[in-house]
């Protein structure tokens, strides 16, 4: 599906960006380049709002390493927006729009359901638009959410899924400590044809779940953490074609370079680490990401 060109020599103007992400990424110096993969991948998730340089500089940065592919993932409505414009403006990049699953709770106790499905209505509007490939990051998310907002993230969850389904578009779902909700949501609602689960979080068995209902697993730079033998094991089981990388840049940088700022030109950090856990070939599992990739999200 071919992008419009470009509408001017710069980017949109970036949402704001918290002081304390703003502090960190000045703070440590990025990471050197590695060694270029021999075989291009996407990174299937990315937040390059977020991130120091300018999208220019971070998509030559990511080309040069053979990173070719970039999915820019909104996480409220100003995000969104500003996703599908840079979609919109880079050939190498596609959109995800949503509200993600803390923006819902917050949106609910600011003005209540109207001004939650005011929102959701606008991404709606957003999803339509042909550089936008996904619905996402959507989900749920019980770390930093308590009780009193688990109605309004499960309410939007399902209104998401409602909407990946009728505009045909990949889900991409975020999940952290909330596995039994998610499956139970996504059984109750019936998930779309093509579901992500972005930076996968479960165990072994979970990622046996998602092999037999064909749900694709993106694994992030928390792989290579030395704490993260669940999800080494959970990737060992996963099947290779529905495996996808991502960086969700800034965070989650692999290591050995944990605690500076992620970026996409660091995927193929995290996929040789990924090939080591599989004992597969750099280039093979490298051939089925960027198949599983392009399937996932339909470009």
């Amino acid at each position: 599906m071919p992008h419009s060109a470009p509408q001017g020599p710069s980017e949109p103007e970036r949402p704001h960006r918290p002081e304390r992400i703003e502090r960190r990424a000045r703070a440590q110096e990025p990471p050197p380049l590695p060694e270029p993969l021999a075989v291009p991948v996407a990174d299937s998730h990315t937040h390059l709002d977020m991130q120091e340089p300018s999208v220019a500089e971070a998509l030559a940065a990511a080309s040069s390493v053979g990173v070719e592919t970039l999915v820019q993932v909104g996480c409220d409505l100003e995000r969104s927006r500003w996703a599908a414009q840079v979609a919109a403006d880079h050939e190498s990049v596609w959109a995800a729009v949503a509200l993600h699953p803390n923006e819902a709770p917050r949106l609910a106790a600011e003005g209540g359901d109207g001004l939650l499905d005011e929102a959701l209505a606008g991404i709606g509007k957003l999803a339509a638009l042909p550089e936008v490939l996904a619905v996402g990051e959507t989900g749920l998310d019980y770390f930093r959410t308590g009780p009193e907002g688990v109605e309004a993230q499960q309410r939007s969850f399902r209104a998401h899924i409602e909407l990946a389904k009728r505009l045909d578009k990949a889900l991409v779902i975020h999940d952290r400590e909330a596995h039994q909700d998610v499956l139970r949501i996504l059984a109750e609602e019936g998930a779309p044809e093509r579901t992500v689960f972005h930076c996968y979080s479960g165990d072994a068995e979970m990622a046996q779940l998602c092999a037999a209902k064909g749900w694709f697993m993106s694994f992030a730079g928390n792989v290579t953490f030395k704490n993260a033998r669940p999800l080494r094991e959970a990737l060992a089981v996963a099947p290779p074609e529905l495996v996808l990388v991502e960086t969700d840049a800034p965070f989650l940088t692999p290591a050995p370079y944990r605690g500076r700022p992620n970026a996409p030109y660091l995927i193929p950090v995290t996929l040789r680490a990924m090939a080591e856990t599989l004992g597969m070939p750099e280039t093979s599992l490298a051939t089925h990401v960027a198949a599983n990739t392009a399937r996932a999200f339909g470009y």
